[in-house]
């Protein structure tokens, strides 16, 4: 493939990326509306949000498996259109039932999506080693830019158009990628294999179960009966599912990948990065437009120096950085600057300004999370077998995901038990988004300190 047609294609994947989070972060202003018009109660309204997590969360390693036995570029076509035909549900629904069964659907197209554009993305760029570092970045920096367009676009959507068509804005980019995958994609190569469905079947309900379980538990409670027995049900589908692979010729996940060096070192700093990162950016957005009182727009334009930030740090400074001192240094010097930037961020005050409070504490946890984002991502993606590529980006977009639930069901706890429950009392909610900044540093610490002790990748990821 011709060097402007790779990265033409990596445009696409990039495009991917961004729609994927954008997916994410786009309901968030529409909420108000769709429980007006379809009957949500304010308790299941954030199933609106979870039903896409849960689908994407529970099907990525099947996803990332898919792409290795049938091909990446044709189930990469195939997630696009799962994604618009729930895009198409979720916007014309008119009942609560069939809103959130499009959002999972959407999920799910989203699930085949994220690894089979790793996958590919590394099929044009793994054995280029001076370009790989370059195209990962893009990349990466594709994920804050589509949060934060989803910000924006929601609300303009919303406010001038109708809340249905932040979800019917996917179709007609669905339809022109689905235009230019044949011609900019690379076919990839099919391997052979079973698909082990008994695998799938568990690894997907344990995982769906687990994401279900931990995004549901700051309302039901950690201690319930609902989340114990969910929490049960994962653990016993997943135990399932490792007998499964340790028997079978040919497994949906070979078990021995985990021994690859790096890899699970690599997937665990994934993990954690998420854990910390998406609660920051969750109660901080709550911090702008509760305490400080901004809008959609002004919030929205709040979060736009950390993007910027990032997207400069990950395009431009990661991969020198990265070529000069090596994947390990890169993730431990990131987390914990992510740590220092959470730690300053808990000083917030219910009289607080966003010049003060805000902007410098916030564009030094946009650079840790660009410091460490892209070396750990390109450790896990590197380390596998070639023909393990899909399922290596499964794993890692698992781990991900959720760590970033997981993160953002423990810090809502946390906050909640410590003032951000209470409705009408600023100091008491500024209290509890504060110790919510306090927990997220302090797993951003354990994975500065991990990535210390288990990553033992000294060679620059460029030299990979």
């Amino acid at each position: 493939m011709s060097t402007d047609r790779r990265w033409w294609a990596l445009a696409v994947i990039a495009a991917a990326q961004f729609m994927v989070i954008m997916d994410t972060s786009i309901i968030g202003v529409a909420l108000p509306r769709m429980r007006e018009e379809l009957g949500f109660s304010q308790g299941n309204l954030s199933w609106v949000f979870n039903a896409y997590v849960v689908a994407f969360g529970g099907l990525l390693l099947l996803g990332g498996r898919l792409s290795d036995l049938v091909g990446a570029r044709r189930i990469f076509a195939v997630g696009w259109g799962i994604l618009a035909v729930g895009s198409v549900v979720a916007g014309a629904a008119t009942q609560v039932w069939v809103e959130l069964a499009g959002r999972a659907v959407q999920g799910a197209g989203a699930a085949l999506i994220a690894p089979a554009a790793l996958t590919m993305l590394m099929v044009l760029f793994g054995g280029r080693p001076a370009e790989l570092p370059k195209a990962l970045a893009l990349y990466g920096a594709a994920a804050p830019a589509g949060g934060t367009a989803g910000v924006f676009l929601g609300g303009v959507i919303t406010e001038y158009v109708s809340w249905p068509w932040v979800f019917y804005l996917n179709v007609p980019i669905a339809v022109v990628i689905l235009a230019v995958t044949p011609r900019l994609m690379p076919k990839g190569v099919a391997r052979r294999g079973g698909m082990d469905l008994a695998g799938a079947l568990t690894v997907t309900g344990g995982l769906a179960a687990a994401v279900y379980a931990i995004v549901r538990a700051p309302e039901a409670g950690w201690g319930s009966a609902s989340t114990i027995l969910w929490l049960g049900v994962a653990v016993v589908l997943l135990g399932t599912f490792v007998a499964l692979q340790a028997r079978r010729r040919d497994p949906l996940v070979r078990l021995g990948i985990f021994r690859t060096p790096d890899l699970s070192a690599a997937n665990l700093a994934q993990l954690l990065l998420g854990a910390a990162w998406i609660p920051m950016w969750f109660f901080l957005n709550l911090y702008l437009q509760q305490v400080l009182d901004l809008g959609a727009f002004a919030s929205g334009a709040a979060l736009l120096p950390m993007t910027t930030m990032i997207m400069l740090i990950m395009i431009v400074v990661a991969p020198r950085l990265a070529a000069r001192f090596g994947a390990r240094a890169m993730v431990v010097a990131g987390l914990a600057t992510l740590a220092v930037g959470l730690g300053w961020l808990s000083f917030v005050r219910p009289t607080g300004t966003f010049w003060v409070d805000v902007l410098t504490a916030s564009l030094v946890t946009a650079a840790g999370m660009a410091l460490a984002f892209i070396p750990s991502l390109g450790t896990a993606l590197s380390s596998a077998r070639p023909e393990e590529g899909g399922l290596a980006s499964g794993i890692v977009n698992t781990s991900y995901q959720v760590g970033s639930a997981l993160g953002l069901a423990a810090m809502t706890a946390v906050a909640s038990a410590l003032g951000a429950g209470q409705t009408g009392d600023t100091a008491l909610l500024t209290d509890g988004l504060s110790s919510a900044f306090v927990g997220a540093g302090a797993v951003a610490v354990a994975g500065a300190l991990l990535a210390g002790l288990t990553l033992r990748g000294h060679r620059a990821l460029a030299n990979r």
